[in-house]
C-alpha cells in the first residue's frame, strides 16, 4: 500500500512527497521551503535515519514506523504559528480514533477506556496510550525572504516498534494490539489535519483548539514535575492558558506559568526528575 493524502487534503491543496528512508523529513521539508516551495507539502516516509525530538533528543524511526511533516508557509505572526503543535496533537489523535476502532484495544491513561479518551495529549508535544509514549511532534522553523517564515511540524508515530531503552515509558500500536500500518494512519491524519486546520484558522480559532486540546489532556488536575532549565517545580496541572503554556498551582497556591519545560505525572512527579 503506498501513502496518499485524503480527499479532504488534495481539494484544499496539499500536495505529498513520499520516500522509502530518509534522514529527517523536517530537514528536508526546510530545505524545500528555503528553495522556494510555497508550502502545504508532507513529506512522508516509514523510516528516519537522523530524526530528531526536542531539546535535540535523537528520534528513532525504524522501517513500519511513521515520520510525517507537514510543510507550511502561514501567514500568521510567529508566536500563533508555535501552536500548531497543538493542532498537531488533535489531529493525530483524531485519526488514531478514526483508524483503531473502539472495542478493538481499551486504553487510557489509567490502562481503562471507560469515560476517558483512548489517546491522550501530554504538554506539548506528545500523544500517549495508556501512559506511554505512542508519538512526538516537533515544530521547526526557517526564516524566508521578504520577512516571511517556513513551520515544519513534524509528527512520529511508533507504529510497529518502540524504543526500550528511555527514562520514561513507551509503546506502539503494535504492542497496543491494533492492526494498522503507516499508510492508513497517514491517510486519516491528512484529512484530520485539514478539519483542525481549519478549526484553527490561522491561530484565529486558537481558543477552540485550546478547548478541544484540554478535552484530551493527560494529567489534568493532578500532580505533575516540570523540569525546566536543570531545575524542577511541582504542583498540580490546572489548565492551559490562551497562549497554550502550561499553568500549575504549587503548594502554596501560587500559580506558576511555563512556556517550556519537561513534564512528568504521577508517581514520577513524586519522585526526583
Amino acid at each position: 500500500m503506498a501513502f496518499r493524502l485524503a480527499p479532504t487534503a488534495a481539494s484544499q491543496g496539499f500536495r505529498l512527497e513520499t520516500h522509502d528512508s530518509v534522514g529527517s523529513t523536517n530537514a528536508l521539508a526546510l530545505e524545500h521551503a528555503r528553495a522556494g516551495d510555497p508550502g502545504k507539502l508532507w513529506v512522508v516516509s516509514k523510516k528516519q535515519e537522523s530524526g530528531r525530538g526536542r531539546r535535540g533528543r535523537a528520534w528513532a524511526t525504524p522501517e513500519g514506523n511513521l515520520a510525517a511533516t507537514l510543510l507550511l508557509v502561514p501567514g500568521c505572526e510567529l508566536r500563533l504559528a508555535a501552536t500548531l503543535g497543538f493542532v498537531a496533537g488533535l489531529a493525530l489523535a483524531d485519526a488514531l480514533d478514526a483508524v483503531v476502532p473502539q472495542g478493538r484495544i481499551a486504553i487510557g491513561l489509567d490502562g481503562g477506556s471507560e469515560g476517558r479518551n483512548r489517546f491522550e495529549l501530554k504538554w506539548p508535544n506528545d500523544v500517549l496510550a495508556s501512559g506511554a509514549k505512542l508519538a512526538g511532534i516537533l515544530l521547526e522553523s526557517a526564516m524566508l525572504e521578504g520577512g516571511r517564515f517556513a513551520v515544519a511540524v513534524g509528527i512520529g508515530v511508533n507504529v510497529v516498534a518502540y524504543p526500550e531503552d528511555l527514562p520514561y515509558p513507551a509503546t506502539s500500536l503494535q504492542a497496543l494490539g491494533a492492526n494498522c500500518n503507516a499508510e492508513t494512519l497517514f491517510l486519516a491524519l491528512s484529512d484530520a489535519w485539514s478539519e483542525n486546520a481549519r478549526v484553527w484558522d490561522e491561530g484565529r480559532g486558537l481558543a477552540a483548539i485550546r478547548k478541544r486540546w484540554l478535552a484530551r489532556a493527560a494529567g489534568l488536575g493532578g500532580e505533575v514535575a516540570v523540569r525546566i532549565d536543570g531545575n524542577v517545580v511541582r504542583g498540580v496541572f490546572e489548565t492551559i492558558d490562551e497562549d497554550c503554556r502550561f499553568v500549575i498551582r504549587d503548594d502554596d497556591g501560587s500559580v506558576l506559568t511555563i512556556a517550556a519545560g519537561d513534564v512528568h505525572f504521577g508517581a514520577v512527579a513524586s519522585a526526583r526528575v
